[in-house]
């Protein structure tokens, strides 16, 4: 399974990248206001800038509604650096502009996804990803995780070559469990993947090595 982060932090970006794991990243407007990032041209700058600290696909989302508007912005987006990906909602204008960009050779990302008959439609219009929100469906009392399952066993019966990309996730129980599900992807912010590092006994562990090694060494 792939690693993304989660963010628009610069910082956090060059940790994740530094620990040897990081496969790629996903942004989106709100991300990208937490940062103090506004404007049209300090936003596609930002963009430019994660485009060049990682060696993967970058989500840029679009804001518009509409699909003319969808296009234009994507196609802006695209031009920018061959690392991005159109970061497109799950609407009915949305998936007409994934079928358009997927003609483009224009790479792809559906999100807002909450039912596997969404991640039908998109894989249906040649998304590259589609990004299923499993902790918002968690939060509304329905298992996100078992969404994952089965956007994967439909995917893999009709052999759809879209990516399945767990997003939403809360923590590092979240990532394994969508590894077990069979995601391809999963994004997160970077504090969910510094808590798979976590384990009581590694800790213990290591504190016995280094008690025994200074008994022996003085």
């Amino acid at each position: 399974m792939k690693f993304f982060i989660d963010t628009a932090n610069l910082n956090e970006i060059k940790e994740a990248e530094a620990l040897g794991i990081l496969d790629g990243v996903t942004t989106n407007p709100s991300l990208m206001a937490k940062e103090g990032i506004s404007g049209e041209q300090n936003i596609i700058n930002h963009y430019v800038a994660i485009c060049n600290l990682v060696d993967g696909p970058v989500s840029a989302e679009v804001i518009s509604v509409d699909f003319e508007g969808m296009v234009k912005e994507g196609e802006k987006f695209a031009a920018l650096h061959k690392n991005i990906v159109v970061k497109v909602p799950m609407t009915v204008d949305g998936v007409k502009a994934i079928k358009y960009f997927s003609s483009k050779g224009i790479k792809t990302n559906c999100t807002l996804v909450f039912s596997a008959g969404q991640a039908i439609l998109a894989a249906k219009a040649g998304a590259t990803m589609v990004s299923p929100f499993i902790g918002r469906i968690d939060d509304s009392n329905w298992d996100g995780v078992q969404l994952i399952e089965q956007i994967v066993h439909i995917y893999r019966t009709y052999n759809f070559k879209t990516e399945v990309l767990a997003a939403s996730i809360r923590s590092g129980l979240h990532i394994v469990k969508c590894a077990e599900a069979g995601a391809d992807i999963a994004t997160c912010p970077l504090s969910s993947i510094k808590n798979l590092f976590k384990h009581p006994l590694t800790d213990i562990g290591l504190a016995q090595f280094l008690a025994d090694y200074k008994k022996v060494n003085g």
